[in-house]
């Protein structure tokens, strides 16, 4: 099994050179949805393991917490969780990282799907430029929700030029999630799993009004996958794709 990670380049290293994109926005968007509709059909199931870490600082205390999980996917939708361990502030355990689970495993009804579908019906996307390197080129598009949707996203996204997958999300929710929180940032990076695309590790910020800082990462490891179809681009036109749920302390 063969993973590639998505790389940042360090501070003062080269950045990738800009060069104009191949294919215009509209034709980068129909080539996501496709691709995206094919690994999701050709996916039946797999394993990983989750460490969800959190760090609180500010009133009325500092707290942190960590939780492992492993998580079994059954396709179309299905998601199991086995807490393997949990250590730290209870509320996190509880208010957080739980709510977090139960919310992934509600989430998987068609409604909550087509509103949270990377599609033109919720976005307007605009090229942000188009990055060649080494591993190939990245289109740079910038995420505009089109209706006010506790789904959706504002930001960035990258999406491999070869693999017309998404490897990186940068951006906010586009409606807050909570009266208490006043400011929530959030950057997803993917990972190559044999011939899918998977969640490699989420980071989310949050600035909570009462004053402090949470700081919220998963990271995604030890994938495993135990049952897929062979891969055969375009069969599957007119399914959609979907972003994950913002993350934000509760």
């Amino acid at each position: 099994m063969g993973q590639t990670a998505f790389s940042e380049h360090e501070p003062g290293s080269a950045s990738p050179s800009v060069a104009s994109a191949p294919l215009t926005v509209e034709e980068v968007i129909k080539k996501l949805q496709e691709s995206n509709a094919e690994r999701a059909a050709a996916l039946d199931q797999y394993q990983a393991t989750r460490v969800y870490r959190m760090q609180y600082r500010g009133f009325p205390g500092n707290r942190d917490a960590e939780m492992v999980v492993e998580m079994t996917y059954n396709a179309p939708n299905s998601k199991e969780f086995k807490v393997v361990s949990a250590s730290g502030a209870k509320f996190i355990i509880e208010h957080v990282f739980n709510k977090l689970l139960e919310g992934e495993k509600e989430a998987t009804n068609d409604e909550d799907r087509r509103h949270a579908a990377l599609s033109p019906e919720n976005y307007d996307f605009t090229s942000a430029g188009y990055e060649s390197g080494p591993d190939g080129g990245r289109y740079v598009l910038n995420l505009i929700p089109r209706t006010k949707n506790k789904y959706l996203y504002r930001g960035t996204i990258w999406i491999d030029g070869k693999d017309f997958a998404v490897v990186r999300i940068k951006g906010e929710p586009d409606r807050n999630p909570s009266f208490w929180i006043k400011k929530t940032d959030i950057e997803h990076q993917y990972v190559k799993v044999d011939d899918f695309w998977l969640p490699a590790e989420n980071h989310t910020e949050s600035v909570i009004r009462l004053g402090g800082v949470a700081t919220l990462s998963i990271e995604y490891k030890d994938y495993k996958v135990i049952k897929a179809t062979p891969l055969r681009l375009g069969e599957y036109k007119g399914h959609i794709t979907t972003l994950p749920r913002a993350a934000a302390a509760r």
